[in-house]
C-alpha cells in the first residue's frame, strides 16, 4: 500500500519530508475540554504540530455537541489539522479511559493549592495534557481523573493565560525537555510499523488534499 500511495501522491522530496516528520512525532498528546472558539483550537492544533504531537482529544459535555467547533479551527491551523488526528467525545471519563490507553501521565492545568509548577513536570514521559474551557477551565468531574494539576508560573497582576498561549507554553516547555534527552534525534524507521503507519496517513492525506483542489 504505502508503494501505491508513493507512486501516486508524493514525489521523493515530499516522501523525504513526510519521513522526517514521522520520526519526530512524540509520545505526547493534548485533551481539549469545552473550548469552544475554533481560532483557539486552530491555534493550539498549529502548536501541537510544531512540537510533533501526533493527535488531540476533544471534548464536548456542555449542552448540544458543538460541530462547528469539529472544524478544528480551519482558519487559524494554516493547514495543520490535516496532519493531526484528532478524536471527539462527548462524555469526559470515557475520553480518559481511551488516552490513557496510550499515555502513562495526564496532566491538566488547574490553579489550586496543590498544584505543581509546569517546569517541574517530567514532559519526556508518555504524557497527554489537559486544557479546559475559556471561561471556566477543566471541570472537576475532569480534575479527579487526572495524575496531577499544574500551573505556568506568572508574575502579572492577573494569572491568566489565553488556552491556546497556555498550550502553546506548556507545549514548547515538553519539547524543550525532549530535545535536551535526544528524543528528536531518531530517524524514519522503515521496520517499524508505526512509522510504516503514520506515513502512509501521511500520504494519504496528502493525496485527498490534491483531489480536493482538482475538483
Amino acid at each position: 500500500m504505502a508503494n501505491k500511495i508513493l507512486n501516486a501522491a508524493i514525489n521523493e522530496d515530499r516522501a523525504l519530508k513526510f519521513k522526517n516528520v514521522v520520526a519526530k512525532r512524540q509520545k505526547i498528546s493534548v485533551i481539549l475540554e469545552n473550548v469552544h472558539d475554533p481560532h483557539n483550537i486552530g491555534a493550539i492544533v498549529r502548536s501541537c504540530d510544531a512540537i510533533g504531537v501526533s493527535e488531540i482529544y476533544v471534548v464536548y459535555t456542555e449542552g448540544t455537541f458543538n460541530h462547528a467547533a469539529k472544524k478544528v479551527g480551519k482558519n487559524a491551523s494554516s493547514g495543520a489539522r490535516k496532519w493531526i488526528n484528532t478524536y471527539y467525545y462527548d462524555n469526559i471519563a470515557t475520553c480518559i479511559v481511551d488516552v490513557r490507553k496510550k499515555y502513562n501521565k495526564i496532566y491538566g492545568t488547574h490553579l489550586s493549592t496543590d498544584s505543581l509548577s509546569l517546569y517541574d513536570l517530567d514532559l519526556t514521559d508518555s504524557v497527554a495534557l489537559m486544557f479546559g474551557n475559556e471561561h471556566i477551565g477543566i471541570s472537576e468531574e475532569a480534575i479527579n481523573l487526572l495524575d496531577d494539576n499544574f500551573i505556568i508560573p506568572q508574575y502579572g497582576m492577573v494569572q491568566s493565560l489565553n488556552v491556546s498561549v497556555a498550550c502553546a507554553v506548556s507545549l514548547f516547555e515538553a519539547s524543550r525537555q525532549r530535545s535536551a534527552k535526544g528524543l528528536y534525534h531518531h530517524t524514519f524507521d522503515q521496520g517499524n510499523p508505526s512509522h510504516i503507519t503514520m506515513f502512509e496517513w501521511f500520504a494519504q492525506r496528502h493525496l485527498e488534499s490534491i483531489q480536493k483542489k482538482e475538483r
